[in-house]
């Protein structure tokens, strides 16, 4: 009970701030909250199932375009292509898991790695279809909730999407599916011995994890307007192992902590130098020194042992 109640606690302070806050914090908070959704989904693969994977900019990628070009080329709907995007990252996730989950260890971290970049190159060579690193430009965030202003929509999807990310993958984690992840994360042998097909179970694990990731995709795309091949590039596989690694792996509410601390110390860094990657490196530095469990790991280790 204590469990669900700091979750659903979590979410009416997000609802609070974001109905209270000034549009610009609203939107940098909308813009984490949909970030986090992708966080939440690689921490599915990486934290809870041990699945070190440098190819999760593909099924962003995915769910960006799953979304963006059939509003283009389609005219479809801004809803129904959000729905197009989730299922194209766990349609692209599928696809990748059954070659890529035939190796192991840094054999795995090195195809999937390959898988993106083939992603990337992909969407640059059909440049005139996908905009290339020009993108497409799509319509306003308003057109998603008819009536509401262009912040308050992307206040309330980016709000409605992240809860119910949050909430479901709670309910994974404590359900038997969730603790066969930490099983075969812990020891894949014994797992296997026990009689599970971990191959099975881990390419489960990847189908969600690009389930979560091509929601954000999408989410990303309809609510901040654009979609380009820069979101398949290596910097979006590296961004959500960061924000996993500081807000705790293997923890649930540990990739919205993460987030939001490393967009923010950019954000403060930023207005001082223009070197921001040196604080990020300087945070990540003393983040493994002095709590190399994550935030939210630390904590748990520590005091609260009882968080999932």
């Amino acid at each position: 009970m204590r469990i669900w109640t700091l979750h659903l606690f979590t979410l009416a302070v997000l609802a609070v701030l974001l109905a209270t806050l000034p549009p610009y914090h609203a939107t940098n908070l909308a813009r984490i909250l949909v970030l986090a959704v992708f966080a939440i989904g690689y921490n599915l693969a990486f934290g809870y199932t041990g699945l070190l994977s440098l190819g999760h900019a593909l099924f962003f990628a995915a769910g960006v375009y799953g979304a963006a070009l059939p509003i283009t080329y389609l005219g479809l709907p801004q809803l129904p292509a959000l729905v197009a995007g989730l299922l194209a990252g766990g349609l692209v996730a599928g696809v990748t898991g059954l070659l890529a989950l035939r190796t192991a260890g840094v054999s795995f971290m090195i195809v999937t790695l390959m898988f993106a970049q083939a992603g990337y190159l992909t969407l640059l060579y059909f440049g005139p279809v996908t905009g290339g690193d020009e993108g497409l430009v799509l319509p306003d965030a308003a057109a998603l909730l008819p009536g509401l202003s262009a912040d308050v929509a992307r206040a309330t999807i980016a709000y409605a999407l992240f809860s119910a990310a949050l909430l479901s993958s709670l309910a994974l984690v404590q359900s038997r599916l969730g603790r066969t992840l930490v099983a075969i994360r812990e020891n894949e042998d014994r797992s296997r011995m026990l009689g599970y097909n971990t191959f099975a179970v881990k390419l489960t694990a990847l189908v969600l994890s690009g389930l979560f990731s091509g929601a954000a995709g999408a989410a990303y795309a309809l609510l901040f307007g654009y979609a380009g091949a820069s979101f398949a590039t290596i910097q979006y596989s590296i961004l959500p192992m960061l924000w996993v690694l500081m807000g705790g792996a293997g923890t649930v509410l540990g990739p919205l902590v993460g987030t939001a601390a490393m967009f923010y110390l950019v954000d403060i860094a930023g207005s001082y130098t223009t070197a921001t990657l040196l604080f990020v490196g300087v945070a990540l530095v003393l983040l493994i020194l002095f709590a190399p469990k994550g935030i939210l790991g630390t904590i748990r280790e520590r005091w609260l042992t009882w968080l999932p």
